[in-house]
């Protein structure tokens, strides 16, 4: 089995922003179970060090345009086998909160040698410039935070295959022409058929442009990234490199997401115990403030709150929404705009609205469980992540089928529930009327029992786990040392 170098720059549960979070302390204890060699390397963030455990440090080493060396502290990922691996260099790392903006939403301005800083660091990991001994076969970065990993692992001989997961095209890591030569970066990475964009400098393309192997988190969403709609102008350089392009769906953690044992619930439930996911609907109608009513069709929203998830969509429908029986629990944080206007919205409509601002792991949990439906009107949607824990709570996804979203919904139409197929709700016009119209169908099943438990075990059953999706990644990474393998030198 190969030895892996998984660079990432969020993992939960040491720090999360997002989907990417959930993958990197997901997919490595997979692969581990699989008997592969991973070890995952972090920035040492200030929350990451306070979550890591016990750690002690095993190197320390200078880097290229640093006054200073940074260190390595070694650890384990929590439950887990896989070794972690914390990049220490306090100037870069040591601060509050979110790894990539501060407290007012702003990007930390030296984003750009923070995580080049990681970049120069995995490198030498993987080249065995360090005192540790360990080499992998195959480093696998992730999004434009480390996309200067396959760019300078290519300059190198004897390197290890590189492997790069778009996880959301639409952040690139851009930056200007003078940042790219204050960070000291070879100068011919400097051209269009290598990090410049357009008269920047793009984090993002050295992975896409470099890697021996690009893959997206979802088979719809690696075809729509070839397209202008969803290219974020890089479609044309996707579409030139779509031999090497590949979508493999996200898994989740069935341990963490499993209402079976979820903790967090008030009372657990399964496929056999269906009738206990009541009790949690009740629960939540009472600790949001909704009025206690278990015929009502109650409805979750879970997530950020920005355009690409179409929280414009469910704003524009509101009106429509509130007019009918239906109940709506929204949690999430993202654009003032947003979150302005979901707080006058549900001072408006006591008891039918309820939203939190913010992010709370456990009310995530609650909301999954104690609704009846999910809204996920997504204008693109790369994989997504709350339709697959959705599904696996027995709680009926309402998509609009886009990315991973089409790749894992299966619309409740009348052929698919007869031939018992149908696991959500799925539209396409990304319009409020379109999202009202799904909510209707979702009301007109909600009204039929029958059919809705049907839908509801459907999606049970499903299979979302780690398990395959590690088998797809170790044949991806076979795939990437052969093409290294065959390569003619100097190309």
């Amino acid at each position: 089995m190969p030895k892996i170098l998984f660079v990432a720059s969020e993992a939960h549960p040491l720090i999360k922003t997002g989907g990417l979070a959930d993958i990197a302390g997901s997919l490595p204890p997979a692969l581990a179970a699989q008997r592969a060699d991973v070890r995952l390397l972090l920035p040492a963030y200030r929350d990451a060090l306070k979550h890591a455990g016990t750690l002690k440090p095993i190197a320390q080493f200078a880097v290229p345009g640093l006054a200073q060396s940074v260190q390595i502290f070694e650890g384990k990922l929590s439950n887990s086998s896989v070794t972690l691996w914390l990049l220490d260099f306090p100037p870069a790392y040591d601060r509050p909160g979110n790894p990539y903006v501060d407290a007012h939403g702003r990007p930390w301005p030296d984003n750009a040698p923070r995580f080049a800083l990681l970049a120069r660091a995995a490198v030498m990991l993987a080249l065995g410039q360090t005192s540790l001994r360990w080499k992998p076969d195959v480093v696998h970065c992730h999004d434009w935070q480390t996309g200067l990993v396959p760019a300078l692992l290519a300059q190198a001989e004897n390197r290890p295959a590189s492997v790069f997961t778009i996880h959301n095209l639409a952040y690139q890591g851009l930056f200007s022409y003078q940042t790219f030569v204050a960070l000291g970066l070879p100068a011919a990475l400097w051209s269009f058929e290598a990090l410049e964009f357009y008269g920047q400098m793009s984090f993002i393309k050295g992975g896409l442009v470099f890697a021996d192997r690009l893959t997206t988190v979802s088979p719809t969403y690696a075809r729509e990234i070839q397209t202008p709609e969803f290219g974020c102008g890089l479609d044309g350089l996707l579409r030139y490199r779509a031999d090497r392009l590949s979508g493999i769906l996200n898994g989740i953690d069935d341990e963490v997401w499993n209402p079976a044992q979820d903790a967090y619930l008030t009372k657990c439930y399964s496929a056999r115990r269906l009738f206990n996911k009541l009790a949690n609907k009740q629960a939540l109608q009472q600790e949001l403030g909704l009025t206690s009513n278990p015929q009502t069709l109650l409805l979750g929203v879970v997530g950020r709150l920005v355009q690409q998830k179409g929280i414009d969509l469910i704003l524009d429908a509101l009106a429509d929404i509130m007019q009918r029986p239906i109940q709506l629990a929204i949690l999430g944080s993202g654009e003032t705009v947003y979150e302005t206007a979901l707080r006058k919205l549900a001072a408006q409509h006591p008891g039918k609205l309820a939203v939190r601002i913010g992010y709370d792991e456990r009310l995530a949990h609650r909301i999954e469980a104690g609704v009846d439906g999910f809204l996920m009107p997504s204008r693109f949607e790369p994989c997504g992540l709350n339709q697959l824990y959705s599904l696996r709570y027995g709680t009926i996804p309402i998509v609009r089928g886009v990315g991973g979203l089409a790749d894992t919904v299966i619309d409740a139409t009348e052929k698919n529930l007869k031939a018992n197929k149908a696991t959500g709700i799925v539209f396409h016009e990304a319009s409020a009327a379109a999202l009202v119209a799904a909510i209707d169908r979702a009301q007109s099943l909600h009204r039929n029992p029958r059919l809705w438990k049907q839908i509801m075990l459907t999606g049970m059953r499903q299979d979302f786990t780690w398990g395959s999706r590690a088998l797809d990644y170790l044949k991806l990474y076979r795939s990437a040392q052969r093409h290294l393998r065959d390569k003619p030198k100097g190309v």
